[in-house]
């Protein structure tokens, strides 16, 4: 997956066999205002989510996961795919409903962040 292929906005930050990470907008979530962390991301991963980094590498049948990332333990459902095509595909997918405001962000959070918020409504045109 190349950044060409990304709906505007999106980058991949980090590809590996089993793993590839897509970033949104990494030249605005860098900074104190905005923390690394609220960073969103898409994960795509072979086998579950929970699996920690290093261990219990996934049998060679194992799916394909997606799930995207407000923060660490911020994020939608990891969904499953078949292979990694699938989930390339479906990752962006995710993307392009997130850049395109689909996604209710604000949903997810527990305790809102109202000036985060506010910065992605205006990168997202809402």
């Amino acid at each position: 997956m190349t950044d060409e292929e990304l709906p505007e906005g999106w980058r991949v930050w980090n590809e590996e066999s089993q793993k590839l990470i897509l970033t949104y907008r990494p030249d605005v979530f860098n900074s104190d205002a905005y923390p690394a962390p609220c960073l969103p991301t898409i994960h795509i991963r072979k086998g579950k989510p929970s699996r920690k980094p290093g261990r219990n590498t996934p049998a060679p049948d194992a799916p394909w996961y997606v799930q995207l990332y407000l923060e660490p333990d911020v994020s939608t459902s990891a969904e499953a795919y078949d292979s990694r095509e699938e989930a390339e595909t479906a990752a962006n997918e995710l993307a392009a409903r997130f850049s395109g405001g689909e996604i209710d962000y604000r949903e997810l959070y527990q305790v809102p962040r109202e000036a985060y918020f506010d910065k992605l409504d205006e990168l997202l045109g809402g």
